[in-house]
């Protein structure tokens, strides 16, 4: 694909899909065969696929990221998958090429940190509401406030109080009142858009 390289997430190729819990990351999420699903910042393109898994032919992904690499690894897979259903596309993710109400779920995985360095989180989240459906859920997958790796370091790193400090601020208000762990490096958030907020 063709088009300029954007800078590199703090957290670029320090993701830890594979530790994740994905049999409980996704009965959170509660994902149907119909579901709109978009995944933000696919990066290494992990979570589109394994989406893909459990959305069935009626069910779309829309998989953007900034980065030209992730999503040309996406394509190759898609291809060689035979995949149908997913969507990549470079883009800027604060205008996201969709129309209004049309998500069923986005995934922001291991990117927010990042969004809230770059000083660009409030235009993003306003994107994400104005993207999804009424009753449609952000989840927020980041990792925990902890040292080591995998992840960028300590003192850039949300905890879950702060993540639902910052979203609320923004216009939305936690599904749960409290973190959901989907391993010993990251925790899941779900929110919703708050009432009588655009």
């Amino acid at each position: 694909m063709t088009g300029p390289q954007k800078k590199k997430n703090i957290a670029d190729d320090k993701g830890c899909s594979d530790l994740i819990d994905q049999e409980r990351l996704y009965r959170e999420l509660d994902i149907k065969d119909d579901t709109i699903f978009l995944v933000m910042s696919c990066g290494r393109c992990d979570y589109a696929l394994s989406v893909a898994t459990h959305i069935g032919c009626q069910g779309r992904i829309f998989a953007f990221d900034m980065l030209e690499t992730g999503i040309d690894r996406l394509i190759d897979e898609i291809i060689a998958g035979g995949i149908t259903h997913i969507y990549p596309r470079v883009c800027d993710l604060c205008t996201l090429p969709l129309g209004n109400g049309t998500i069923d779920i986005c995934l922001m995985a291991t990117v927010f940190h990042d969004l809230v360095q770059q000083g660009t989180d409030q235009i993003l989240l306003s994107e994400i509401k104005r993207v999804l459906k009424p009753g449609g859920v952000l989840a927020v997958l980041e990792f925990k406030k902890i040292s080591g790796h995998p992840g960028p370091p300590l003192n850039i790193r949300i905890s879950p109080a702060e993540l639902d400090e910052t979203l609320r601020l923004y216009g939305f208000t936690p599904v749960k009142n409290r973190e959901i762990e989907v391993g010993a490096c990251n925790y899941l958030s779900l929110y919703h858009i708050s009432n009588g907020l655009p």
